[in-house]
């Protein structure tokens, strides 16, 4: 039996989507389509994001409660690379999908030309901001000279992967438009594991701190990067297989109409992005004037829930891609049976996770602090989160075929509307009305998933996006 279809994550997604079929929801071969290409994007989320947990539980462990706060207040930083990359590989997954579907393989390979293009152009200037200017960057949002200097220290080392991290994404959601999510996992998740390796050994064997941590991160995102462009160009790798495109090395290089497309798509795309992850500056502020064991209690909370939250690694890719396959073939009302179907598959899935993480957030808090003092905090963040993360199913469901269409303005609208309006201004309540406290932050967590979620479904509710994509299909960029 090979692991690639017996493993525990598919188990689960099996298990889960074989009540909600049993149930008359979803139709028992779509549950299993579905989940052939989301569990691998799941597991290489779940390797990525343990990667990062594991960051903050080590440089815990090794200099406690705040290093997390100074790796907290640098991640939105080097956040800002998934940003920027993932809207552009948002782009990417549309017009492969769809050129997939249509087998227009040359314009695949454009479409994949073009996006590794405009992702270098807006990511590179980042090393050099991040080299220069990382304390006062850090300090602009951390409380704390030790704090703040623990988080320039990590965004100055992890600035030289911030490229690498970035095309990662492109190469990704290349394979994964081609309906193979296999590959990234392998690669992805393989880099994830060669980060955790030198991270133990840079930070408990060489007593580097922070910046082993950075280290790690910023090598494994390049040794992954190379792996991709090795992959792509030959067709495949050895030991891992034939990949199902290749982007030839030889012209032509670049058209124009395609690289318009991309650039139109992946706009708002980068909009949602950058609100979502710009939302995390004065949040971050704002959670730091509570004080840094509230800031640490905050940091993890937000890793684990980052964790629960990798089933949208894989549906809402899954949704992208057999949506966008759907409406390269021009049939709209089969893309629309896989939207529906793959938004309640992923919201049974995450309502098994919710409960099983609040069930469990005691013993989970204790993997990042001991300290009685913390961890009641600590445990009550995670148990929000759960309450939260039930919402970011809904959202990641209803993007997916809003992304494979064309139609990427209201996500942003979403992150946009769920941030500035809502999210910020409760956190903020909890510094100005100080009998409401932390409360104000609780509700805050359960805004920034719940809003842009609600605005999201709406839209693809509406129907809308079946209309947009008919600009973006194959035969309309061939007539441009």
């Amino acid at each position: 039996m090979s692991w690639s279809r017996y493993n525990p994550v598919r188990a689960l997604l099996l298990w889960v989507g074989s009540i909600v079929a049993r149930a008359g929801i979803i139709d028992r071969e779509r549950v299993e389509r579905a989940t052939d290409l989301a569990w691998p994007r799941i597991v290489t989320g779940l390797a990525r994001m343990s990667r990062s947990t594991a960051d903050v539980a080590m440089v815990g462990i090794a200099l406690g409660p705040t290093a997390i706060a100074g790796v907290g207040y640098a991640s939105p930083f080097w956040g800002l690379s998934f940003a920027l990359g993932g809207g552009v590989a948002g782009g990417t997954i549309g017009l492969v999908s769809q050129r997939f579907g249509a087998d227009a393989h040359e314009e695949l390979a454009l479409s994949v030309k073009a996006s590794a293009l405009l992702t270098v152009a807006i990511t590179v200037p980042l090393i050099a901001v991040y080299w220069f200017l990382a304390e006062p960057l850090i300090a602009l949002i951390g409380s704390g000279d030790a704090a703040v200097a623990f988080g320039a220290d990590y965004l100055a080392v992890v600035a030289f992967g911030v490229p690498f991290a970035a095309l990662n994404l492109i190469g990704s959601r290349t394979l994964v438009g081609a309906d193979d999510a296999w590959t990234p996992m392998i690669l992805r998740g393989g880099g994830a594991a060669l980060n955790i390796l030198v991270n133990a050994v840079l930070i408990f064997g060489l007593g580097w701190g922070v910046v082993g941590a950075a280290v790690g991160t910023a090598l494994s995102n390049v040794v992954v990067a190379v792996a991709f462009a090795v992959g792509l160009a030959r067709g495949g790798l050895p030991g891992i297989g034939e990949f199902p495109v290749q982007i030839p090395l030889s012209g032509p290089h670049f058209d124009r109409s395609l690289f318009g497309d991309l650039a139109e798509m992946a706009t708002p795309l980068i909009g949602t992005n950058l609100a979502r992850s710009g939302g995390q500056f004065p949040k971050l502020y704002i959670v730091g004037l509570f004080g840094p064991n509230v800031v640490a209690a905050y940091v993890v909370a937000m890793r684990v829930r980052a964790l629960m939250d990798t089933p949208n690694w894989g549906f809402s890719m899954a949704s992208s891609s057999l949506v966008g396959q759907a409406l390269g073939q021009d049939d709209e009302d089969d893309a629309g049976v896989w939207a529906h179907d793959i938004i309640r598959f992923s919201l049974a899935c995450y309502a098994v996770i919710a409960v099983g993480v609040f069930v469990l957030a005691r013993p989970i808090g204790r993997v990042f602090v001991d300290d009685p003092s913390i961890l009641p905090t600590v445990v009550t963040f995670i148990r929000v989160a759960c309450f939260g993360v039930l919402f970011s199913g809904v959202y990641g469901g209803s993007t997916g075929p809003l992304r494979a269409s064309g139609d990427t303005r209201w996500p942003f609208y979403a992150q946009l509307t769920g941030l500035y309006l809502f999210t910020l201004p409760i956190a903020y309540v909890g510094v100005a009305v100080p009998e409401i406290g932390q409360t104000a932050l609780y509700a805050a967590i359960l805004a920034e998933m719940a809003v842009p979620a609600i605005i999201a479904y709406y839209r693809y509710r509406s129907g809308t996006w079946k209309v947009v994509s008919r600009d973006y299909r194959p035969d309309a960029a061939a007539s441009d």
